[in-house]
């Protein structure tokens, strides 16, 4: 059983969008998992134009790998780097700490994704 950042058992993140680096709706990782995607967050506008910026666009849909595109509201696995990245210059999109993995804390601080924390989005 996978934990959160809280200690406790994993929420699921998003189930529509799927998200997840093995699209399960959660936000587990494994070896094969190069980019950590253990971060739940609840994407902005500012954050998807931030991401789009350096070089990372998630707005876009690729259906050929599956990738919707992401609006703002959704709900998504963000790389934990990416996260921390955005955190840095100031862009950071609110987290959810209940769907985001133990593993995110290896590269972020728990006080900083505490003061970005949002409710789960319980649709």
């Amino acid at each position: 059983m996978a934990h959160n950042v809280l200690g406790f058992e994993l929420q699921d993140c998003s189930r529509n969008p799927l998200t997840g680096f093995y699209r399960d709706g959660c936000c587990h990782t494994g070896r094969e998992d190069r980019g950590v995607h253990v971060v739940c967050v609840r994407v902005t506008a500012a954050f998807l134009e931030y991401s789009r910026s350096v070089g990372n666009d998630l707005s876009t849909p690729r259906p050929t790998l599956g990738f919707p595109g992401l609006q703002p509201g959704d709900q998504w696995c963000l790389c934990a780097a990416r996260w921390a990245q955005a955190f840095r210059a100031g862009a950071a999109p609110p987290v959810v700490l209940e769907a985001t993995h133990m593993s995110a804390l290896e590269y972020a601080d728990l006080r900083d994704l505490r003061a970005h924390a949002v409710s789960p989005d319980t649709e």
